[in-house]
């Protein structure tokens, strides 16, 4: 017999044997090996040719843009395999976006819990069927380059949603007010993600809140309108607006974040009466353990944002500064000025600053030598510089290097240029 044959046979053999395992066994075993690879063992021998259909749950898992052939079989499946669908994870092509409405009923009926929806091609748009807000299951919902229909009329929410994730979706005019419904209607929700998204017509003041919301991300080129609501669950959050504080309260914009243990924040777009209102920002953040900014040390607003985030923070560990690229100091801030922005009790458990991008500027240099003067507990200095340096690296260095140290444990770390670049054009 040729051994072609006999490996052939021994296969045969070896899964007949794998088939009178108990049926919990074979679910986990076919359940690990993915749904494609699963209806593959239907070739194997007659007792396998339909044990994946019994599946008590499947998923559609298609990542990956060269993966939506494999969604024609999304049809077949659903009629063979009765079992729950747990998520469908797919970039949707034409065809396959023509069919994702009647997709969604079915799925909403097998309780669905996850769905991770995009458009294959890199410049489309896919418009979502209103069968969305059907599956009701959900616990993770992940859009992206989405247009969003409008709430069909009860919509009584996301009971389960533990995790909202909106990348560059669009909204219709008045969309604010159904993310708001959206938010309020998920009692679950935990973590919520807002990347570029779009809403039509003017901005409207709407509110994010929730009991359990733990961790907010929003990056925005533009003010969606959002505020800050009740969220005592709250402890991180990353902030990247460009206009948000065009016109608006930073003072009543912080106080949202009083609670939080982590904040990323860009703060170098603070508006140019930014200086005044923060002098009059009175909430504490005594919980704020670990603070990264986005900003620069050529502005007052900046200069002053950075101050009274550190003043209100009298807990805090772990402080990263994430320098823009601009080198133009527009403003002095000479020891004394700097000096004038301290208080007592500020940065009193700093334990740990990094330094992304430093262009050895002035302003720059007199914040360092504050810090290493005042943070008694301080551990650890990290420092990459950026492009258009003032001075050389050797005589910078050897500068922060005749600084005063409040603190004998503390070390200074030089790692030479950053190759990351932070800010968006």
């Amino acid at each position: 017999m040729s051994t072609p044959r006999r490996a052939a046979e021994a296969a045969v053999a070896e899964a007949d044997a794998l088939i009178s395992l108990p049926t919990g066994v074979l679910d986990d075993i076919l359940d690990r090996v993915g749904l494609r690879d699963a209806v593959r063992t239907s070739a194997l021998s007659r007792a396998w040719r339909r044990r994946w259909e019994d599946l008590p749950s499947i998923d559609f898992y298609f990542p990956c843009p060269d993966e939506t052939k494999h969604l024609r079989a999304v049809d077949s499946v659903l009629l063979r395999c009765p079992g729950r669908v747990r998520r469908l994870w797919a970039h949707l092509d034409e065809p396959s976006a023509g069919r994702i409405h009647d997709w969604l009923l079915v799925l909403s009926r097998r309780g669905v819990d996850t769905l991770n929806l995009r458009p294959s091609s890199f410049d489309a748009v896919l418009a979502l069927p209103s069968s969305v807000f059907a599956c009701r299951r959900l616990t993770n919902l992940r859009l992206h380059a989405c247009a969003i229909p409008p709430l069909p009329a009860g919509f009584e929410g996301f009971p389960e949603l533990r995790k909202l994730a909106l990348t560059c979706v669009r909204f219709r005019e008045n969309g604010e007010y159904q993310l708001e419904e959206i938010i309020a209607t998920s009692p679950s929700l935990e973590k919520l993600v807002f990347w570029e998204v779009k809403i039509l017509g003017d901005f409207k003041e709407w509110v994010i809140q929730g009991p359990n919301i733990q961790d907010i991300q929003i990056s925005s080129s533009k003010d969606l309108g959002w505020i800050l609501g009740e969220l005592p669950s709250l402890h991180s959050a990353n902030i990247d607006t460009l206009d948000y504080l065009g016109g608006r309260d930073f003072a009543k914009f912080l106080a949202g974040f009083s609670n939080i243990t982590k904040l990323v924040i860009c703060t170098r777009h603070s508006p140019l009466n930014g200086a005044i209102i923060l002098e009059r920002l009175q909430c504490k953040c005594g919980n704020l353990k670990s603070l990264t900014l986005y900003t620069q040390f050529c502005e007052l607003a900046s200069i002053l944002s950075t101050y009274c985030l550190l003043r209100n923070a009298p807990n805090l560990e772990r402080l990263k500064i994430l320098i823009d690229n601009s080198a133009e100091q527009k403003f002095e801030a000479h020891e004394e000025f700097q000096n004038s922005q301290w208080t007592g009790g500020m940065c009193a458990n700093l334990q740990f600053m990094q330094m992304t991008g430093i262009h050895w500027l002035p302003n720059e240099m007199t914040f360092i030598e504050l810090i290493l003067s005042k943070a008694r507990l301080f551990r650890t200095l990290f420092i990459t510089h950026g492009e258009n340096c003032s001075m050389s690296n050797e005589d910078a260095m050897n500068k922060i290097l005749s600084y005063r140290r409040a603190s004998t444990c503390a070390e200074i770390m030089f790692k030479g240029k950053t190759s990351v670049t932070f800010f968006r054009s």
